[in-house]
């Protein structure tokens, strides 16, 4: 009888070799593997684009009035001490600080105590209340200043730092009260009925476990109320009539004359009101980018 000589087995890989893959399915470069010049040139025109303006005012409030230079040479800061001194930019200054820093201590604070109270508590008219902040969003500021010009002159307002505090501070809420929410409800609340456990009450539980944890979103919250109140300029215009209370925006716009515009001391006032923005941020933004459960909970 014939026997067939058994063939030898292919080796396993043999036998388990995989598929070429798919055109679609290759792998793609990961970001390291990404030229850098793919990733730095639309960076550097995207800068150029944006740095291009900052120059032309810094530019403008540098060289000597009635210069045409590209470059600002020779350098003269006659333009800052005119809006400074014979433009009253530092009284308009010192306004406008005390502006954003009230609007900002008021805004943070009433938006921590309604933000826990959307994070933490159900009652009824939570969805309404919900959609009312949402729905107050769409409103704009132009649309309030009949009705709250008319709130402040019954209770003797007009003409007072006071009354733009109030309305910034009434138009930040909404939003800010959003933010603090969300910010809430991301921070366990093991962590806080630990505290009660602990003997802490509600309020010391919050002060001492929640609220380190809501520093960012504190300080996004707070940053985002000091920039819009320093840069708003209906309420300020529209409630304050007296020169000495004016605030940077309503300087910037004295400046401008139907009949001609100093160009030199608008940029000069515009550095002026650049600057304590640009600062603030230089210093908040790694709080605006660390996630601020960071560290919360340890195994």
């Amino acid at each position: 009888m014939i026997t067939k000589e058994a063939t030898p087995a292919a080796p396993a890989a043999e036998r388990a070799a995989p598929a070429p893959p798919h055109p679609a399915k290759r792998h793609r470069p990961a970001w390291d593997e990404v030229p850098r010049w793919q990733i730095y040139l639309p960076l550097g025109v995207y800068l150029v684009f944006t740095l291009i303006p900052f120059y032309w005012i810094l530019l403008f409030s540098l060289r000597p009035a009635g210069s045409t230079s590209l470059v600002p040479w020779p350098v003269t800061f006659d333009h800052f001490e005119k809006v400074w001194t014979e433009r009253s930019f530092g009284t308009y200054f010192g306004n406008s600080v005390l502006v954003g820093v009230a609007t900002l201590v008021m805004t943070t604070l009433v938006a921590l105590a309604g933000g826990y109270a959307l994070a933490r508590f159900d009652f009824r008219i939570k969805r309404g209340f919900m959609l009312a902040l949402l729905c107050s969003q769409f409103v704009p500021g132009a649309l309030l200043l009949v009705p709250l010009f008319e709130i402040f002159a019954n209770l003797q307002m007009i003409n007072s730092l006071g009354s733009v505090i109030l309305a910034e501070t009434v138009f930040q809420l909404p939003l800010s009260m959003i933010l603090i929410s969300n910010f809430i409800k991301n921070v366990p609340y093991s962590l806080e009925e630990a505290a009660w456990v602990d003997g802490c009450g509600r309020l010391r539980a919050f002060r001492i476990v929640v609220l380190p944890l809501l520093r960012p979103g504190i300080i996004a919250v707070g940053s985002f109320a000091f920039v819009h109140s320093w840069n708003h300029f209906l309420f300020a215009l529209m409630f304050l009539n007296n020169q000495s209370k004016q605030t940077i925006p309503v300087g910037l716009n004295t400046l401008m004359s139907a009949d001609s515009v100093d160009l030199g001391a608008l940029a000069a006032g515009g550095i002026i009101a650049a600057v304590p923005v640009v600062i603030v941020f230089a210093f908040i933004q790694k709080w605006l980018i660390t996630g601020f459960s960071a560290g919360a909970v340890k195994g």
